[in-house]
Protein backbone atom coordinates (compact mmCIF):
# COMPACT_ATOMS: atom_id res chain seq x y z
CA UNK A 1 0.00 0.00 0.00
CA UNK A 2 1.16 3.56 -0.68
CA UNK A 3 1.02 5.62 2.50
CA UNK A 4 1.69 9.30 3.09
CA UNK A 5 2.32 10.51 6.64
CA UNK A 6 2.07 14.21 7.43
CA UNK A 7 4.34 15.00 10.38
CA UNK A 8 7.62 13.36 11.38
CA UNK A 9 7.52 13.73 15.15
CA UNK A 10 7.21 11.16 17.94
CA UNK A 11 4.06 9.74 16.33
CA UNK A 12 4.66 10.19 12.61
CA UNK A 13 8.22 8.90 12.32
CA UNK A 14 7.84 5.65 14.32
CA UNK A 15 4.55 4.99 12.51
CA UNK A 16 6.14 5.61 9.13
CA UNK A 17 9.12 3.37 9.85
CA UNK A 18 6.82 0.67 11.23
CA UNK A 19 4.54 0.71 8.19
CA UNK A 20 7.55 0.59 5.89
CA UNK A 21 8.87 -2.44 7.77
CA UNK A 22 5.52 -4.13 7.08
CA UNK A 23 6.20 -3.73 3.35
CA UNK A 24 4.33 -0.52 2.51
CA UNK A 25 5.71 2.33 0.42
CA UNK A 26 5.80 5.25 2.82
CA UNK A 27 6.36 8.95 2.17
CA UNK A 28 6.83 11.14 5.23
CA UNK A 29 5.98 14.82 4.79
CA UNK A 30 7.13 17.67 7.00
CA UNK A 31 7.16 21.42 6.46
CA UNK A 32 10.49 21.85 8.26
CA UNK A 33 13.22 21.64 5.58
CA UNK A 34 16.05 21.01 8.06
CA UNK A 35 14.28 17.98 9.47
CA UNK A 36 13.59 16.50 6.05
CA UNK A 37 17.16 17.12 4.91
CA UNK A 38 18.47 15.34 8.00
CA UNK A 39 16.18 12.36 7.41
CA UNK A 40 17.14 12.20 3.74
CA UNK A 41 20.78 12.15 4.81
CA UNK A 42 20.09 9.14 7.03
CA UNK A 43 20.14 11.05 10.31
CA UNK A 44 17.29 10.19 12.65
CA UNK A 45 15.73 13.22 14.34
CA UNK A 46 14.49 11.74 17.62
CA UNK A 47 15.45 8.97 19.99
CA UNK A 48 13.36 5.83 20.39
CA UNK A 49 14.84 2.50 21.44
CA UNK A 50 15.33 0.34 18.33
CA UNK A 51 14.03 2.96 15.89
CA UNK A 52 17.31 3.98 14.28
CA UNK A 53 18.18 0.48 13.05
CA UNK A 54 14.73 0.03 11.46
CA UNK A 55 14.92 3.53 10.01
CA UNK A 56 18.27 2.86 8.33
CA UNK A 57 17.14 -0.54 7.06
CA UNK A 58 14.01 0.79 5.37
CA UNK A 59 15.76 3.85 3.93
CA UNK A 60 18.37 1.53 2.41
CA UNK A 61 15.71 -0.78 1.00
CA UNK A 62 13.77 2.15 -0.49
CA UNK A 63 10.50 1.68 1.37
CA UNK A 64 10.47 5.06 3.12
CA UNK A 65 11.07 8.51 1.65
CA UNK A 66 10.98 12.07 2.97
CA UNK A 67 9.77 15.29 1.40
CA UNK A 68 8.50 18.79 2.14
CA UNK A 69 6.10 18.52 -0.81
CA UNK A 70 2.49 17.71 0.05
CA UNK A 71 1.81 17.07 -3.64
CA UNK A 72 4.62 14.53 -3.94
CA UNK A 73 3.44 12.55 -0.93
CA UNK A 74 -0.32 12.68 -1.32
CA UNK A 75 -1.20 12.41 -5.00
CA UNK A 76 -0.26 8.71 -5.33
CA UNK A 77 -1.28 7.64 -1.82
CA UNK A 78 -3.96 5.09 -0.98
CA UNK A 79 -3.88 6.31 2.61
CA UNK A 80 -2.89 9.69 4.06
CA UNK A 81 -2.17 9.77 7.81
CA UNK A 82 -2.26 13.10 9.61
CA UNK A 83 0.20 13.00 12.53
CA UNK A 84 0.82 16.69 13.26
CA UNK A 85 0.78 18.29 16.69
CA UNK A 86 -2.29 19.38 18.62
CA UNK A 87 -0.66 21.52 21.34
CA UNK A 88 -2.74 22.94 24.17
CA UNK A 89 -4.13 26.45 23.82
CA UNK A 90 -2.15 28.67 26.22
CA UNK A 91 -5.28 29.93 27.97
CA UNK A 92 -8.14 27.44 27.58
CA UNK A 93 -5.91 24.33 27.38
CA UNK A 94 -8.12 22.94 24.61
CA UNK A 95 -6.37 21.21 21.71
CA UNK A 96 -5.12 23.73 19.16
CA UNK A 97 -6.33 22.48 15.78
CA UNK A 98 -4.52 24.90 13.46
CA UNK A 99 -1.99 22.31 12.26
CA UNK A 100 -4.70 19.69 11.65
CA UNK A 101 -6.87 22.13 9.72
CA UNK A 102 -3.89 23.40 7.71
CA UNK A 103 -2.86 19.85 6.78
CA UNK A 104 -6.40 18.87 5.76
CA UNK A 105 -6.82 21.98 3.63
CA UNK A 106 -3.45 21.58 1.92
CA UNK A 107 -3.73 17.87 1.18
CA UNK A 108 -7.23 18.24 -0.29
CA UNK A 109 -6.14 19.64 -3.66
CA UNK A 110 -3.68 16.77 -4.22
CA UNK A 111 -6.05 13.81 -3.72
CA UNK A 112 -6.14 11.54 -6.78
CA UNK A 113 -8.65 8.69 -6.93
CA UNK A 114 -10.21 7.15 -3.83
CA UNK A 115 -8.13 7.95 -0.74
CA UNK A 116 -8.58 7.32 2.96
CA UNK A 117 -7.51 10.23 5.17
CA UNK A 118 -6.76 9.09 8.73
CA UNK A 119 -6.18 11.20 11.82
CA UNK A 120 -3.53 9.65 14.05
CA UNK A 121 -3.04 12.86 16.01
CA UNK A 122 -5.07 13.03 19.20
CA UNK A 123 -7.98 15.25 18.22
CA UNK A 124 -11.22 16.47 19.83
CA UNK A 125 -14.46 14.65 19.17
CA UNK A 126 -15.94 15.82 15.89
CA UNK A 127 -12.61 16.54 14.19
CA UNK A 128 -13.31 13.95 11.52
CA UNK A 129 -16.44 15.88 10.56
CA UNK A 130 -14.40 19.10 10.35
CA UNK A 131 -11.77 17.47 8.13
CA UNK A 132 -14.47 16.13 5.81
CA UNK A 133 -15.90 19.62 5.41
CA UNK A 134 -12.51 21.24 4.84
CA UNK A 135 -11.50 18.75 2.15
CA UNK A 136 -14.88 18.85 0.41
CA UNK A 137 -14.83 22.65 0.39
CA UNK A 138 -11.31 22.78 -1.05
CA UNK A 139 -11.83 19.93 -3.53
CA UNK A 140 -15.53 19.18 -4.16
CA UNK A 141 -14.64 16.40 -6.62
CA UNK A 142 -12.42 14.49 -4.18
CA UNK A 143 -13.28 10.83 -3.60
CA UNK A 144 -12.30 10.13 -0.01
CA UNK A 145 -13.25 8.94 3.46
CA UNK A 146 -11.99 10.23 6.80
CA UNK A 147 -11.23 7.76 9.59
CA UNK A 148 -9.96 8.07 13.13
CA UNK A 149 -6.89 5.92 13.76
CA UNK A 150 -5.69 6.86 17.26
CA UNK A 151 -2.15 5.96 18.25
CA UNK A 152 -1.33 4.16 21.47
CA UNK A 153 2.47 4.16 21.19
CA UNK A 154 4.25 4.75 24.49
CA UNK A 155 7.27 6.98 24.12
CA UNK A 156 10.35 4.93 24.92
CA UNK A 157 8.55 1.79 23.71
CA UNK A 158 7.13 3.02 20.42
CA UNK A 159 8.82 0.39 18.24
CA UNK A 160 7.72 -2.46 20.50
CA UNK A 161 4.19 -1.10 20.75
CA UNK A 162 3.86 -0.67 16.99
CA UNK A 163 4.61 -4.33 16.35
CA UNK A 164 2.86 -5.65 19.48
CA UNK A 165 -0.25 -3.47 19.90
CA UNK A 166 -2.71 -4.10 22.72
CA UNK A 167 -5.46 -3.20 20.27
CA UNK A 168 -6.00 -1.34 17.03
CA UNK A 169 -8.92 1.10 17.15
CA UNK A 170 -10.49 2.25 13.89
CA UNK A 171 -13.20 4.89 13.71
CA UNK A 172 -14.72 4.42 10.26
CA UNK A 173 -18.20 5.29 9.07
CA UNK A 174 -18.06 3.45 5.71
CA UNK A 175 -17.28 -0.13 4.74
CA UNK A 176 -14.99 1.09 1.97
CA UNK A 177 -12.75 2.82 4.50
CA UNK A 178 -12.84 -0.19 6.83
CA UNK A 179 -11.59 -2.40 4.00
CA UNK A 180 -8.56 -0.14 3.40
CA UNK A 181 -7.56 -0.10 7.08
CA UNK A 182 -8.13 -3.85 7.35
CA UNK A 183 -5.69 -4.36 4.48
CA UNK A 184 -3.17 -2.01 6.10
CA UNK A 185 -3.15 -4.01 9.30
CA UNK A 186 -3.41 -7.43 7.67
CA UNK A 187 -0.07 -8.55 9.23
CA UNK A 188 -1.68 -8.20 12.67
CA UNK A 189 -4.81 -10.23 11.95
CA UNK A 190 -5.20 -12.99 14.49
CA UNK A 191 -2.48 -11.42 16.68
CA UNK A 192 -4.32 -8.47 18.21
CA UNK A 193 -7.81 -7.13 18.74
CA UNK A 194 -8.96 -4.87 15.90
CA UNK A 195 -11.87 -2.77 17.07
CA UNK A 196 -14.08 -0.99 14.53
CA UNK A 197 -16.24 1.75 16.04
CA UNK A 198 -17.96 4.96 15.01
CA UNK A 199 -15.55 7.76 14.24
CA UNK A 200 -16.62 9.92 17.19
CA UNK A 201 -16.26 6.94 19.53
CA UNK A 202 -12.72 6.38 18.28
CA UNK A 203 -11.85 10.03 18.85
CA UNK A 204 -13.14 9.71 22.42
CA UNK A 205 -11.33 6.43 23.18
CA UNK A 206 -7.85 8.00 23.08
CA UNK A 207 -8.79 10.82 25.43
CA UNK A 208 -10.73 8.53 27.75
CA UNK A 209 -7.81 6.08 27.92
CA UNK A 210 -5.14 8.69 28.66
CA UNK A 211 -7.30 10.48 31.21
CA UNK A 212 -7.96 7.20 33.04
CA UNK A 213 -4.24 6.34 33.16
CA UNK A 214 -3.41 9.84 34.40
CA UNK A 215 -5.97 9.44 37.18
CA UNK A 216 -4.40 6.07 38.08
CA UNK A 217 -0.95 7.67 38.33
CA UNK A 218 -2.27 10.52 40.45
CA UNK A 219 -4.02 8.00 42.71
CA UNK A 220 -0.88 5.99 43.43
CA UNK A 221 1.03 9.21 44.10
CA UNK A 222 -1.59 10.15 46.68
CA UNK A 223 -1.22 6.68 48.20
CA UNK A 224 2.55 7.21 48.28
CA UNK A 225 2.01 10.37 50.33
CA UNK A 226 -0.22 8.41 52.68
CA UNK A 227 2.29 5.56 53.00
CA UNK A 228 5.07 7.97 53.95
CA UNK A 229 2.98 9.33 56.82
CA UNK A 230 1.41 6.03 57.90
CA UNK A 231 4.56 3.90 57.81
CA UNK A 232 3.50 1.67 54.93
CA UNK A 233 5.45 0.78 51.76
CA UNK A 234 3.72 2.00 48.61
CA UNK A 235 5.31 -0.77 46.51
CA UNK A 236 3.82 -3.44 48.74
CA UNK A 237 0.50 -1.61 48.58
CA UNK A 238 0.70 -1.34 44.78
CA UNK A 239 1.60 -5.03 44.49
CA UNK A 240 -1.44 -5.97 46.53
CA UNK A 241 -3.68 -3.67 44.52
CA UNK A 242 -2.28 -4.78 41.17
CA UNK A 243 -2.91 -8.45 41.95
CA UNK A 244 -6.61 -7.63 41.68
CA UNK A 245 -7.52 -8.35 38.04
CA UNK A 246 -10.01 -5.49 38.13
CA UNK A 247 -7.17 -3.04 38.83
CA UNK A 248 -4.01 -4.52 37.31
CA UNK A 249 -0.40 -3.66 38.15
CA UNK A 250 0.44 -1.18 35.39
CA UNK A 251 0.65 2.57 36.06
CA UNK A 252 0.91 2.00 39.80
CA UNK A 253 4.46 3.35 40.05
CA UNK A 254 4.81 6.41 42.30
CA UNK A 255 6.94 9.32 41.19
CA UNK A 256 7.10 13.07 40.65
CA UNK A 257 3.85 13.20 38.65
CA UNK A 258 2.80 12.36 35.12
CA UNK A 259 4.16 14.35 32.19
CA UNK A 260 5.11 14.05 28.55
CA UNK A 261 3.43 15.07 25.33
CA UNK A 262 0.17 13.18 25.97
CA UNK A 263 -1.16 13.00 29.51
CA UNK A 264 -1.01 16.70 30.49
CA UNK A 265 -2.30 17.82 27.09
CA UNK A 266 -5.01 15.18 26.79
CA UNK A 267 -6.37 15.50 30.34
CA UNK A 268 -6.68 19.26 29.90
CA UNK A 269 -8.34 18.81 26.50
CA UNK A 270 -10.75 16.22 27.88
CA UNK A 271 -11.65 18.51 30.79
CA UNK A 272 -12.27 21.35 28.32
CA UNK A 273 -14.51 19.14 26.19
CA UNK A 274 -16.43 18.14 29.30
CA UNK A 275 -17.07 21.77 30.19
CA UNK A 276 -17.97 22.59 26.57
CA UNK A 277 -20.57 19.79 26.59
CA UNK A 278 -21.91 20.63 30.05
CA UNK A 279 -20.52 17.44 31.60
CA UNK A 280 -18.85 17.37 35.02
CA UNK A 281 -15.58 15.45 34.64
CA UNK A 282 -14.56 16.04 38.24
CA UNK A 283 -12.11 13.12 38.54
CA UNK A 284 -10.08 14.44 35.63
CA UNK A 285 -10.17 17.99 36.96
CA UNK A 286 -8.91 16.86 40.37
CA UNK A 287 -6.12 14.75 38.82
CA UNK A 288 -4.91 17.75 36.81
CA UNK A 289 -4.80 20.02 39.86
CA UNK A 290 -3.20 17.33 42.02
CA UNK A 291 -0.54 16.56 39.44
CA UNK A 292 0.39 20.23 39.10
CA UNK A 293 0.65 20.52 42.89
CA UNK A 294 2.78 17.38 43.13
CA UNK A 295 5.61 18.86 41.09
CA UNK A 296 5.74 21.83 43.45
CA UNK A 297 5.76 19.41 46.40
CA UNK A 298 8.66 17.46 44.88
CA UNK A 299 10.64 20.66 44.30
CA UNK A 300 10.09 21.55 47.94
CA UNK A 301 11.51 18.16 48.99
CA UNK A 302 14.67 18.89 47.07
CA UNK A 303 15.03 22.38 48.53
CA UNK A 304 14.41 21.04 52.04
CA UNK A 305 17.41 18.74 51.55
CA UNK A 306 19.70 21.76 51.16
CA UNK A 307 17.94 24.10 53.60
CA UNK A 308 20.40 26.17 55.60
CA UNK A 309 23.26 25.73 53.14
CA UNK A 310 24.80 28.79 51.54
CA UNK A 311 24.84 28.58 47.71
CA UNK A 312 23.88 24.89 47.66
CA UNK A 313 24.89 22.73 44.70
CA UNK A 314 22.22 20.38 43.36
CA UNK A 315 23.01 17.57 40.93
CA UNK A 316 20.06 16.42 38.81
CA UNK A 317 19.99 13.09 36.99
CA UNK A 318 17.28 12.82 34.35
CA UNK A 319 15.60 15.50 32.25
CA UNK A 320 13.33 13.58 29.85
CA UNK A 321 9.79 12.99 31.05
CA UNK A 322 10.61 9.28 31.33
CA UNK A 323 13.39 6.84 30.50
CA UNK A 324 13.74 5.56 26.95
CA UNK A 325 13.05 8.87 25.20
CA UNK A 326 14.69 12.25 24.67
CA UNK A 327 11.37 14.10 24.90
CA UNK A 328 11.30 16.92 27.45
CA UNK A 329 7.84 18.24 26.64
CA UNK A 330 5.84 18.68 29.87
CA UNK A 331 8.57 16.74 31.66
CA UNK A 332 8.13 16.70 35.45
CA UNK A 333 11.90 17.19 35.63
CA UNK A 334 11.66 20.48 33.74
CA UNK A 335 8.85 21.78 35.94
CA UNK A 336 10.57 20.72 39.16
CA UNK A 337 13.81 22.32 37.99
CA UNK A 338 12.07 25.58 37.17
CA UNK A 339 10.63 25.64 40.69
CA UNK A 340 14.05 24.97 42.21
CA UNK A 341 15.73 27.64 40.09
CA UNK A 342 13.43 30.31 41.47
CA UNK A 343 15.35 30.01 44.76
CA UNK A 344 18.20 32.57 44.86
CA UNK A 345 21.74 31.21 45.19
CA UNK A 346 21.00 27.64 44.13
CA UNK A 347 23.43 26.15 41.60
CA UNK A 348 22.26 23.21 39.52
CA UNK A 349 24.18 20.75 37.35
CA UNK A 350 22.19 18.37 35.16
CA UNK A 351 22.72 15.19 33.16
CA UNK A 352 20.53 12.98 30.98
CA UNK A 353 21.76 10.19 28.67
CA UNK A 354 19.61 11.27 25.70
CA UNK A 355 17.72 14.49 26.43
CA UNK A 356 20.50 17.06 26.88
CA UNK A 357 19.92 18.83 23.55
CA UNK A 358 16.18 19.13 24.09
CA UNK A 359 16.71 20.24 27.69
CA UNK A 360 19.09 23.01 26.59
CA UNK A 361 16.32 24.47 24.44
CA UNK A 362 14.19 24.82 27.57
CA UNK A 363 16.70 25.57 30.33
CA UNK A 364 19.26 27.59 28.39
CA UNK A 365 22.09 28.83 30.60
CA UNK A 366 20.13 28.55 33.86
CA UNK A 367 22.01 25.33 34.71
CA UNK A 368 25.37 23.68 34.10
CA UNK A 369 25.48 20.62 31.85
CA UNK A 370 27.58 17.59 32.78
CA UNK A 371 28.95 14.93 30.43
CA UNK A 372 27.98 12.12 32.78
CA UNK A 373 26.34 11.24 36.09
CA UNK A 374 29.56 11.25 38.09
CA UNK A 375 30.57 14.62 36.69
CA UNK A 376 27.18 16.02 37.70
CA UNK A 377 27.56 14.64 41.23
CA UNK A 378 31.02 16.15 41.82
CA UNK A 379 30.84 18.64 44.70
CA UNK A 380 27.06 18.37 45.01
CA UNK A 381 25.23 18.86 48.30
CA UNK A 382 22.37 16.69 47.11
CA UNK A 383 21.85 14.31 44.19
CA UNK A 384 18.32 14.26 42.73
CA UNK A 385 16.94 11.57 40.41
CA UNK A 386 14.09 12.85 38.22
CA UNK A 387 13.99 10.31 35.37
CA UNK A 388 14.13 6.51 35.67
CA UNK A 389 17.03 5.69 33.34
CA UNK A 390 18.29 2.18 34.08
CA UNK A 391 21.92 3.28 34.11
CA UNK A 392 21.31 5.45 37.19
CA UNK A 393 20.44 2.40 39.28
CA UNK A 394 23.87 0.94 38.45
CA UNK A 395 25.92 3.88 39.69
CA UNK A 396 28.71 3.09 42.18
CA UNK A 397 27.46 4.48 45.50
CA UNK A 398 30.98 4.45 46.98
CA UNK A 399 32.21 6.62 44.11
CA UNK A 400 29.25 8.97 44.57
CA UNK A 401 30.13 9.27 48.26
CA UNK A 402 33.69 10.30 47.36
CA UNK A 403 32.57 12.85 44.79
CA UNK A 404 29.75 14.58 46.65
CA UNK A 405 30.20 17.34 49.21
CA UNK A 406 27.27 16.06 51.29
CA UNK A 407 25.95 12.50 51.11
CA UNK A 408 22.33 13.28 50.37
CA UNK A 409 20.06 11.77 47.72
CA UNK A 410 16.48 12.71 46.88
CA UNK A 411 15.31 9.87 44.66
CA UNK A 412 11.94 10.76 43.11
CA UNK A 413 11.99 7.61 40.96
CA UNK A 414 13.07 5.14 43.67
CA UNK A 415 16.04 4.21 41.51
CA UNK A 416 18.43 3.27 44.31
CA UNK A 417 18.22 0.66 47.06
CA UNK A 418 17.83 2.52 50.33
CA UNK A 419 19.74 -0.15 52.29
CA UNK A 420 22.88 0.21 50.15
CA UNK A 421 22.84 3.97 50.46
CA UNK A 422 22.35 3.83 54.21
CA UNK A 423 25.34 1.48 54.48
CA UNK A 424 27.40 4.01 52.50
CA UNK A 425 26.40 6.77 54.92
CA UNK A 426 23.90 8.58 52.70
CA UNK A 427 20.85 10.48 53.85
CA UNK A 428 18.26 9.03 51.50
CA UNK A 429 14.75 10.16 50.60
CA UNK A 430 12.60 8.10 48.25
CA UNK A 431 8.91 8.15 47.41
CA UNK A 432 6.17 6.27 49.24
CA UNK A 433 8.23 4.63 51.98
Amino acid sequence: MKVAIIGTGYVGLPTGVGLAELGNQVTCIDREPSKIEALKAGKITLFEEGLEDLFRKNVKEGRIHFTTSMKEGVETADLVIIAVGTPPHPITKEADMKYIHAAATELAEHLQGYTVVATKSTVPVGTGDDIEQLISKKNPKADFDVVSLPEFLREGFAVHDFFHPDRIVVGANTQRAKDVITELYKPFQGKTNMLFVKRRSSETIKYASNAFLAIKIHYINEMANFCEKAGADVYEVAKGMGADSRIGPRFLNPGPGYGGSCFPKDTNAMAFMGRANGVDLSLIEVAIKGNDARKKQMAKRVLNAVAGLKSPRIAVLGLAFKGGTDDCRESPAMEILNEILETPGVKVTVYDPKAMDNAKKILGDKVQYAAGAYEAAKGADVLVVLTEWDQFSKLDTAKLAELMHHKRIVDLRNTFRAEELAAAGFEYSGVGK
